[in-house]
């Protein structure tokens, strides 16, 4: 009887000392006034703790039903860093005036972040180093070296997604998982992201995260290849409604191209539509732009500059553009190729590739 009260009495002890949610010591050099704790919801800041900094502390406290991430920063200034926080006791120590290289302790999901992230920040500083040779080659004429430094920056830049895409497969229930994969769904086919999905742990199904991810797969799964393009009418540049049916219905093949005036990938892939275009409109291709522009006057600008001799559309609400919305348009550009039919035969086709895939289609017809 004796064993089992001190038993008891060890378990109860146990359960009063244990963290039932989170407290997080934060303790910025410069910092005044009140530090915020936030999330991320639906494009909207979420408020979950405030606290005052006193001698140089703030104290944030609360309870979190996951680990998942949130947002540190100072009331009253824009920067804002990126934390794991979870239902422990941490801390957050670092510069104000460097706020993205704060330490992050008592978070085990934090941790395991910190593991891939340090390794991203090493890849990502060595090709912004490229890139910024690269511009300064292009700037001093040497275009051929320029392009050879471009190469290397875009393999670095994929050696970053290889890597989370790798940390997301090995690692299915970890609540680090969820952020990675939201970084690299836009990069993916929609059958492979169905599947990293899917092989989760099932205690990370109803993470937030994962549950706006699935929404977007099956709306992708309406616009794979193979599927029939949902149909669309927007305002072309003089207030005329266009009917996407009405387009390529009159072509063999039409490429429907999503971009932006202040894209600037988008910018630097429309010479390689505009020579395709110009080489092959006479043989069934043509090109319908949908722009994701809220100003009207840059839109119409980019088109005259870039000389883009096709039909333009647009409802000038940005990324809140509706066709977009309906293609789960999350980055730009992008770009479907749609036959006479409507049905879709190839997506996101650009460089080379683009003319190949138009080729081949004009060419495999009877």
């Amino acid at each position: 009887m004796k064993k089992y009260l001190v038993l008891v009495l060890s378990v109860a002890l146990f359960a009063c000392t244990q963290q039932s949610g989170f407290r997080i010591d934060v303790q910025l050099e410069g910092a005044e006034g009140q530090v915020l704790l936030e999330e991320r919801v639906a494009g909207a800041w979420n408020s979950i703790d405030t606290a005052e900094v006193v001698d140089g502390v703030a104290v944030l406290e609360g309870e979190v039903a996951n680990p998942g991430v949130y947002y540190l920063s100072i009331a009253g200034q824009r920067a804002k860093t990126m934390i794991f926080v979870e239902n422990a006791k941490m801390s957050v120590t670092g510069k104000m005036d460097s706020l993205s290289l704060v330490k992050v302790t008592g978070s085990a999901t934090h941790d395991e972040y910190d593991m891939v992230n340090s390794e991203v920040q090493d890849i990502t500083e060595a090709y912004m180093a490229l890139y910024q040779e690269s511009r300064a080659a292009n700037a001093a004429g040497d275009t051929t070296k320029g392009r050879e430094l471009m190469d290397k920056v875009n393999k670095m830049y994929d050696g970053v997604g290889v890597l989370q895409t790798y940390f997301v497969k090995k690692n299915p229930a970890s609540y680090v998982t969820p952020y990675y994969l939201s970084q690299i769904q836009y990069g993916k086919e929609v059958e492979e992201l169905d599947s990293m999905v899917n092989a989760l742990d099932p205690k990370l199904q109803n993470v937030q995260t994962i549950v706006d991810l699935k929404e977007r797969i099956a709306k992708l799964k309406t616009v794979a290849v193979g599927q029939m393009a949902p149909d669309f009418v927007q305002n072309d540049k003089d207030g005329n409604p266009i009917k996407f049916s009405d387009i390529y219905s009159k072509n063999e093949l039409t490429l429907l191209d999503f971009w932006a005036s202040w894209c600037g990938p988008c910018r630097s892939e429309n010479p390689n539509v505009v020579a395709v275009f110009n080489e092959y409109k006479g043989k069934g291709f043509s090109v319908f732009g949908v722009s994701l522009d809220s100003d009207k006057d840059k839109w119409l600008k980019a088109i005259e500059d870039d000389k883009l001799a096709w039909d333009h559309v647009s409802d000038l609400g940005g990324w809140g553009n509706a066709a977009s919305s309906l293609y789960a348009v999350n980055s730009i550009p992008s770009s479907l190729l749609v036959d006479k039919t409507g049905k879709i035969v190839a997506k996101n086709k650009r460089e080379a590739e683009l003319r190949e895939a138009v080729v081949a289609f004009l060419d495999a017809r009877p």
